[in-house]
């Protein structure tokens, strides 16, 4: 059989590109008219009004859903006093005692450093701030009821912040 032969068909494309006229701007033309815009400060502070109700609603949404520690609870005190103990150990063992002191030491560490970063969290205080913003935060962004509810938000907390329930 004979091979087919391969005929390339013209798209126009080159004619076109050939008639559009060049409408490129020159280098300094484009960093002109770039440099000539401003922002007013009316624009300025409604950004920095934006990321501040932003952070407030992420601090609250962190501290809701953060997981509750179960079991008893234990105080800095304590903590530190097994510390002191696990660190006798360490020095006085030998074996695998030592291995298992030196593991306790680490982790009683760990644990003193969460409590510490977990303790300053006052859920109270970035409830009030929520409940503040909430309502203009929903209206701003279009967040619905069921999106905050979805989000880990109390339904008394958008009570109280004026987010009304919807449907949808």
């Amino acid at each position: 059989m004979p091979a087919a032969k391969r005929v390339r068909k013209s798209s126009g494309q080159t004619a076109r590109r050939a008639a559009a006229p060049a409408t490129r701007r020159t280098v300094s033309n484009a960093s002109k008219a770039r440099g000539s815009r401003t922002m007013s400060a009316a624009h300025k502070k409604a950004l920095a009004e934006g990321r501040t109700m932003s952070a407030a609603v992420d601090r609250y949404l962190v501290a809701v859903n953060t997981p509750k520690r179960r079991g008893r609870k234990v105080t800095k005190a304590t903590l530190e006093q097994r510390l002191a103990d696990a660190r006798i150990r360490l020095k006085t063992a030998t074996g695998v005692e030592k291995v298992l002191a030196a593991q306790e030491v680490r982790d009683l560490l760990a644990k003193t450093a969460q409590l510490d970063a977990a303790g300053g969290t006052d859920v109270k205080s970035l409830e009030s701030d929520f409940v503040r913003i909430a309502k203009r935060f929903s209206e701003n962004r279009g967040v619905g009821y069921r999106a905050w509810r979805d989000a880990g938000v109390p339904a008394e907390v958008l009570r109280k912040a004026g987010v009304a329930r919807t449907r949808g």
